[in-house]
């Protein structure tokens, strides 16, 4: 016996072999090695978008509308203000719903419909909407809210778009997050007299919540970066403006159009916007991920 009282045969059964280490070592350095693969493109993306947009931002950049004449550039071409609050606002509204309506149906899967041919049903229906490409929730609007009623572009319609896009990064997202908590929780709770509301508000939804954050700031960063959604459904103006039934500028139309320009000033400052947008999701996620863990210390 040894002098931990395990008999040498035992403590050899258990000792790790030469070659279980080797391949050990092997698989570490190949993980290594497709992390830092996988993180050069997102490495050369960043770098590219600060060496051409840090150039364009500037005090009037942020605080200056567009203007219609860009042809022959120079100081007109104005900045992305506008572009800046239609994204944050119709991002916002449909946030908004998006969020609430996502997380409830997500509760509804893992809680109480989990056995049932409805759920299986409308879990399909959910995969299927993941993969839908983007434009077509805006044919559907416009279709649906603008040719169907005669009206015109809106904001709010924008938002709408946004928000069918949403849905079901949303609901998936929360769903297997909402299922990785553990049923002990839930049974605990239960068995000391708790209502199954207040299990689900005070035990469930606080533990998953770091989780649920995550698959959230990944559909409201896919909505922010969008374009052809808007394309048929918030249109395009120069101006400011806070009525969400009126036409809307948004950041990814906003770069659209002026990539495309022959003026050298104009496509500098698509690669601005393109840098704001990708910094206003940066700032998002480090306030979200703050709150998140302000919550798990309390």
């Amino acid at each position: 016996m040894s002098a931990h009282g395990a008999s040498p045969d035992r403590l050899a059964r258990f000792a790790v072999s030469s070659r279980r280490r080797r391949t050990d070592r092997v698989a570490r350095r190949l993980l290594l090695a497709a992390t830092l693969i996988a993180l050069i493109p997102l490495g050369l993306i960043v770098y590219y978008l600060l060496r051409k947009g840090l150039g364009a931002w500037s005090w009037d950049f942020f605080t200056t509308d567009p203007t219609g004449s860009t042809f022959f550039g120079g100081s007109s071409i104005g900045g992305i203000k506008s572009a800046i609050l239609g994204t944050i606002e119709m991002v916002a509204l449909a946030s908004a719903i998006a969020i609430p309506i996502g997380i409830g149906v997500a509760l509804w899967l893992v809680e109480y419909g989990r056995p049932s041919w409805f759920a299986n049903t409308v879990r399909f229906f959910v995969d299927v909407l993941t993969g839908v490409p983007s434009i077509v929730f805006g044919l559907f609007i416009y279709i649906a809210l603008i040719i169907g009623t005669g009206s015109t572009y809106a904001g709010y319609k924008g938002s709408l778009a946004l928000v069918l896009l949403m849905l079901p990064v949303v609901i998936r997202s929360a769903e297997v997050i909402l299922l990785l908590v553990p049923g002990a929780l839930r049974e605990s709770a239960l068995a000391l007299g708790a209502a199954r509301w207040k299990v689900i508000f005070r035990i469930v939804l606080p533990t998953a919540l770091t989780g649920m954050l995550t698959g959230v700031l990944l559909a409201v960063a896919r909505a922010a970066g969008e374009t052809a959604p808007l394309l048929f459904t918030a249109g395009h103006t120069n101006k400011s403006t806070f009525d969400l039934g009126q036409f809307m500028n948004s950041l990814p139309y906003q770069i659209y159009s002026d990539v495309t320009s022959p003026t050298p000033q104009v496509v500098n400052r698509a690669w601005g916007a393109a840098l704001t947008l990708v910094t206003m999701i940066l700032i998002l996620n480090l306030i979200a991920r703050l709150l998140a863990r302000r919550s798990r210390i309390a």
